[in-house]
């Protein structure tokens, strides 16, 4: 329903109510049957056990929990009572999934934060009493009050209201307090921050008073409207889980389909059936890395123990990696690309525009002692050393500019006090105080300059005017200061008496200015790739003046309203989105359809935000960033990511970070994937040339959880590449294996089957001294060079997975992390390997020394032939760079 473009005569008569003794009692229980109580309403959540649940969908978890079972039946069928193999992968299986669960994000902790945002009392008349109530008591029809303070308790029409300020940012975004006017008729088109007859639930009332109508209670309320849109936004999956859930199943299609192939191999060459269960189960293990989501959960986490020290915290762990995808980041403007303080830029005296460079300058000081004498605003320095800014942004930015220049607020009105008053109007947009000064008593005058100059006799009112159009043009909110010297002090000073015939003194011109280090970091983006957009609930003028001095806003580029988006279809905007940098005085839906239309264009969104009106975009965009600082509760709740420092920068720096541990977790997948192919075809081809299996399950198991378990970790610690700004984001249908790393998992996965075939060869034939297919041959022996050489090679291997670079160029000692997870690793397999008790539980043999020297020998190989391959490959890239040049 549209309210505030109706009259008060025609919202009585819908609501059936009076403006002057309000509803009844018997009248106010019957629309309470009607509309409900004034309560959001909420989803059903999720139990514990349905979220666990979830987890066990996963196609690889599927397949793993079927190779369990498998081996516990063949643990049984054989009565060897070794429960090991299906304890390893239950036990794995159960992890993930209670890792998964605690991870998960919470987004109806964003619908409890807006519930604790509703007002839990509220003045109302009924039958021309004011009472206090319950909140949740208010029906439509009711006639609330008020006051400076106070928190609005449901959408109303404003009846009466004098000086009403309402803090609305949490729904508009726009920073500076809404001055309000009950005596208005607003267009029906009018976005949410212009409807001044209104006031919303979720907001506060800063200065003045008022009386409204309640028109919208409940899920009705703008706020309401706002949690229905959080309940209906689904959970997107991010590009990792997408990408790992893909990942796993065809591992685990892969795992099934080399199963089946060799287990109608074995039928048909006669092998047992027994056997080639547990062969299955062999390649089973083989194919699947177990603790491939572990692991990945355990990057991510560290990534996010790096990000905190980076003023960025992640609440879902999945986001770390989005944000390494992000290619658009629509960033709201106030606090987030600008400081969110108001702050003098320039003044207008003795008809000259002048900067704040000059802190000796007269004429400045002479205008900035007026302004601060006429304020009401506070600069108070904290023990921290800290500046707190109390009252109106306008005032304060003036009384910090007076602390620039030496004039101390409080020293000030001590030496020339105040001994009379007129308060600001909203009617007159002017404020007056009377002070004592040098002997006489002088009235000062601030306002709008407009109304203000029209008051004065002398200043060049024309050229002062001309100025003040120049400042506006440059999206600055100008005052204008005069005053004029009284014989007394005023008994009951009137505005038509004081605020007449008054001496120009000038004109201060103030605005909300960019952060610093926000022009870095937007040149950054562009160099990523990565698209700045601006969104925001300021005025169009503003926003673009801003847009601008960032780079955000270019030539050929657009700046668009809220009202004029809402004129586009969804195929129009969605043809148009790139035309478009700045968006102004946006509703919550405007921001949802500007998030969607870039991500139906292909694109990974980020979107940053702080107010109610900001949290159904931040959930469905890929990743929603809120800020710490002047962030809702209800922002938070509905966000991946939260900034501490409320500062633009920061995203910028996650997205670095994001980028190196999304490389860091494809080094770790890679690695683990050619050492699972290696094992997988080592597997394959012996049970081909062979009949047997180089490789018991535990062998297989033992490698894949404990032996790569660790480097894979110590891959997640490489530090950032250097240049990994400079490269394009990554599309969301961007495989895990592009640019050649799919290729070198395969290539370095047959190079590691090969050797392990080798050593398999080796144990069997004693070294060539008997045939390996003869009966003389040790499979024990060779199962255990196996052994060795696969576990012992795939911790070299890892130090090949770390960088396309020659490891002697990264330094083969600059992740002390690897060093470290290298002896451990090889600590463990020496045990194994060394002591009798774990020998035999492995079903090993003891190895003779000069049999070491080959499993030395074989295990280096993959560095020296992935070394020789990435020096081959950088001649080949310089001879490339060099004929094109």
């Amino acid at each position: 329903m549209i309210w505030h473009n109706r009259s008060i005569e025609d919202i009585e008569k819908e609501l059936h109510t009076s403006a002057t003794r309000g509803l009844t009692q018997s009248e106010a229980a019957a629309h309470l049957d009607t509309y409900g109580l004034n309560r959001l309403t909420e989803r059903k959540k999720k139990t514990f056990l349905q979220r666990f649940l979830e987890q066990m969908k996963d196609f690889m978890v599927i397949i793993l929990l079927i190779a369990a079972a498998v081996s516990a039946v063949l643990t049984i069928v054989e009565g060897h009572n070794d429960w090991l193999e299906p304890i390893i992968i239950i036990a794995i299986v159960l992890l993930n999934a209670f890792l998964g669960v605690i991870q998960e994000s919470k987004a109806e902790a964003a619908l409890e934060a807006l519930k604790g945002m509703s007002a839990p009392n509220a003045k109302v008349l009924r039958d021309g009493i004011v009472s206090v109530i319950n909140a949740e008591q208010l029906v439509p029809g009711d006639i609330i009050l008020l006051d400076a303070g106070d928190f609005i308790p449901a959408d109303a029409r404003l009846l009466e209201s004098a000086s009403l300020k309402c803090e609305e940012s949490a729904l508009t975004g726009e920073s500076l307090p809404v001055e309000k006017d009950a005596s208005v008729i607003v267009d029906e088109i009018a976005p949410l921050g212009d409807r001044v007859n209104m006031v919303y639930s979720g907001c506060s009332v800063t200065y003045g008073r008022g009386k409204a109508m309640v028109t919208e209670t409940g899920m009705s309320t703008e706020m309401g409207r706002i949690a229905s849109m959080l309940n209906n936004e689904s959970e997107n999956q991010t590009p990792l889980q997408i990408k790992l859930a893909k990942l796993g199943k065809t591992l685990g299609l892969l795992a099934l389909g080399i199963c089946a192939v060799l287990f109608v191999y074995g039928i048909v060459t006669g092998q047992g059936l027994f056997d080639m269960f547990m062969t299955a189960v062999s390649l089973a293990v083989a194919a699947i890395p177990e603790g491939l989501p572990a692991i990945v959960t355990i990057v991510l986490a560290m990534g996010v123990r790096r990000m905190v020290k980076k003023n960025a915290i992640i609440r879902r762990l999945p986001a770390v990696e989005t944000l390494g995808s992000a290619s658009v980041i629509c960033s709201d403007k106030t606090g987030t690309l600008t400081q969110n303080r108001m702050t003098l830029m320039e003044v207008y005296t003795g008809g000259k525009t002048l900067d704040l460079s000059d802190t000796s300058h007269e004429g400045i000081q002479a205008l900035l002692r007026l302004g601060v004498l006429c304020n009401d605003g506070r600069v108070e320095k904290g023990e921290d050393g800290t500046f707190k800014h109390v009252g109106d942004p306008t005032e304060t930015a003036l009384v910090a500019a007076g602390l620039h220049f030496g004039i101390d607020k409080g020293k000030l009105e001590t030496e020339y006090p105040r001994v009379s008053e007129i308060p600001f109007d909203s009617d007159r947009k002017l404020m007056t105080t009377v002070n004592y000064i040098d002997g006489k008593y002088v009235a000062i005058v601030k306002g709008a300059p407009d109304i203000l100059l029209s008051r004065c006799v002398d200043g060049h009112p024309e050229e002062a005017l001309k100025a003040n159009d120049e400042m506006a043009s440059r999206a600055l909110r100008v005052l204008a200061i005069a005053y004029k010297d009284l014989d007394a002090i005023p008994v009951d000073p009137q505005p038509q008496d004081i605020e007449q015939g008054l001496h120009f003194a000038g004109l201060v011109g103030m605005i909300d200015p960019p952060r610093p280090e926000v022009i870095d970091a937007i040149k950054t983006c562009k160099g990523a790739g990565i698209r700045p957009i601006m969104i925001t609930g300021d005025h169009i003028a503003t926003a673009s003046a801003i847009a601008k001095e960032l780079g955000i806003l270019e030539d050929g580029q657009q700046a668009i309203t809220g009202a004029q988006l809402a004129q586009l279809s969804e195929e129009e905007l969605r043809e148009n989105i790139r035309s478009y940098s700045v968006y102004a005085r946006v509703s919550p839906e405007d921001k949802i359809r500007i998030v969607k239309a870039w991500q139906d264009t292909g694109e990974v969104v980020s979107m940053t935000g702080d107010g109610v009106n900001d949290a159904p975009a931040l959930k469905a965009a890929d990743i929603g960033c809120a800020m710490g600082i002047t962030g809702t509760d209800v922002s938070k709740g509905a966000s991946d990511m939260v900034l501490t420092d409320d500062n633009f920068a920061t995203i910028v720096s996650a997205v670095q970070q994001g980028r190196g541990i999304f490389d860091n977790i494809r080094k770790a997948v890679i690695f683990l994937l050619s050492c699972n192919l290696g094992e997988v075809l080592a597997v394959f081809v012996c049970m081909l040339l062979f009949g047997r299996s180089p490789l018991l399950p535990i062998h297989l198991l033992w490698i894949n959880l404990v032996t790569d378990s660790l480097p894979a970790l110590a891959l997640g610690m490489e530090p950032v590449e250097f240049d990994v700004m400079n490269r394009r984001p990554r599309a969301k249908n961007e495989s895990i294996f592009a640019n050649g790393m799919g290729w070198a998992a395969g290539l370095q996965g047959l190079m590691l089957g090969a050797i392990t075939l080798m050593a398999y060869w080796l144990g069997c034939s004693h070294f060539f001294s008997v045939s390996a297919f003869g009966s003389s041959a040790d499979p024990a022996l060779g199962q255990t060079m196996a052994f060795g050489v696969l576990a012992l090679s795939q911790l070299f291997q890892a130090f090949n997975a770390r960088s396309r670079h020659s490891l002697f160029r990264i330094g083969p000692f600059s992740n002390r992390w690897m060093i470290g997870a290298f002896f451990a690793s090889a600590a463990i397999l020496m045990l194994v390997l060394l002591l009798p008790p774990l020998r035999s539980l492995f079903q090993l043999v003891a190895l003779p020394l000069h049999e070491w020297e080959w499993i030395l020998a074989l295990s280096i190989s993959p560095i020296v032939l992935v070394e020789l391959s990435k020096f081959v490959l950088w001649i080949s890239h310089k001879w490339k760079n060099r004929v094109d040049s």
